[in-house]
């Protein structure tokens, strides 16, 4: 009888344990299920087919040029650039001002066509990319207005600056056409002004376009769903080293990365990046997006930012290109002074190779 009764509890028993790893392994097998669901329910990033743009930010003349000038883009094997007029406000005030006789003549109407018409004979293709310049310096997206009318006022005005900017877009068959530059505060808070004149610019200009915002502020831009790339000024902080590795700068992009793909998967639409760039100065990757400060200079730390750019953020098939910031044409020019340029610095070498290899 003893051992009946020990028999029938060691039945029960593994009766039980069998009933725990069955429901254990239910457990397991749903949980496996429901990742696999959203694994496949989540949309893949956009795998953009084009040529990458290998692209170079333009500062405007300020004098007439001539097509000799594009040469030394030639050579670093870019094969676009982007042609920059700016236009002027003061901070608080109503009114935006551009095409001045007191401008340099590669902001001017004029200027702009002929260095589009130039670029073009170099065999260069073009972005038309329109900058506003606030007071003194002023970061772009803080510009703000206090009533209504004022905002009224400021947006006839920056209204006309891109369509006229259209119209040469237009006229010179531009091959893409960046409508502004880093208003954050402008475009969150005027959604329907940006949205209405995307549609009267796509009335006079029939190419791609994009709107270049900052490298914190893309994903709350309300637009996007208008446009044909997501552009992005790509500041990323990467280290705060005075001279970080390029293995610790390539470390410092994976979650903007992340990031990036994530919205590009969600808008299913390419980035390109309109801007990016280092100072060549120590800490340049720490807050690459400063240049009022001075430091040391350390012109291989420049370098050094651009191979960890090309290494690991080039290859993302999302990413529809980037243009360098930025190359002086107007002469004569040091360009060396400017801690952004890359002219004549290692930095120049490294934009050579990596826009060559194809």
């Amino acid at each position: 009888m003893k051992k009946l009764i020990r028999y029938q509890r060691w039945t029960a028993s593994c009766k039980l344990q069998t009933a725990k790893r069955n429901a254990a392994c239910c457990k397991l097998l749903t949980a496996c299920c429901l990742l696999l669901t959203v694994a496949c329910t989540r949309p893949s990033p956009p795998v953009y087919s084009g040529q990458k743009m290998r692209g170079i930010n333009l500062v405007a003349p300020s004098k007439e040029i001539d097509s000799s000038v594009f040469s030394p883009i030639r050579q670093v094997n870019a094969e676009w650039v982007a042609v920059i007029p700016y236009g002027f406000c003061r901070e608080g005030e109503p009114h935006f001002h551009f095409n001045m006789n007191k401008m340099w003549w590669g902001e001017t109407k004029d200027g702009t066509a002929k260095t589009i018409e130039l670029a073009h004979q170099s065999g260069l293709k073009v972005m038309l990319k329109p900058h506003a310049w606030v007071g003194r310096g002023m970061y772009t997206g803080d510009f703000d207005l206090k009533t209504e009318a004022d905002w009224q006022t400021f947006e006839k005005d920056f209204g006309d600056y891109i369509l006229t900017n259209a119209r040469i877009a237009d006229s010179m068959k531009v091959d893409l056409f960046c409508i502004a530059t880093e208003m954050d505060n402008f475009a969150f808070k005027r959604a329907p002004f940006w949205r209405s004149m995307i549609r009267q610019v796509r009335e006079i200009y029939k190419g791609p376009l994009t709107y270049a915002d900052n490298w914190n502020n893309y994903p709350r831009n309300p637009f996007w769903a208008d446009l044909d790339f997501i552009g992005v000024d790509a500041y990323f902080p990467l280290s705060s080293e005075k001279h970080p590795s390029v293995e610790t700068l390539q470390k410092g992009w994976l979650t903007h990365l992340d990031e990036l793909e994530e919205f590009a998967a969600k808008l299913q639409k390419p980035i390109l990046f309109t801007e990016f760039g280092y100072r060549s100065v120590d800490f340049a990757t720490e807050k690459p997006w400063e240049s009022h400060d001075t430091k040391t200079d350390n012109p291989a730390l420049q370098a050094d930012a651009y191979r960890a750019f090309f290494k690991e953020v080039w290859p993302r098939k999302w990413l529809a290109g980037a243009f360098a910031w930025k190359w002086f044409l107007h002469q004569p020019r040091d360009s060396r002074r400017d801690a952004f340029s890359p002219q004549q610095k290692p930095a120049e070498a490294v934009l050579r190779e990596e826009f060559g290899r194809k």
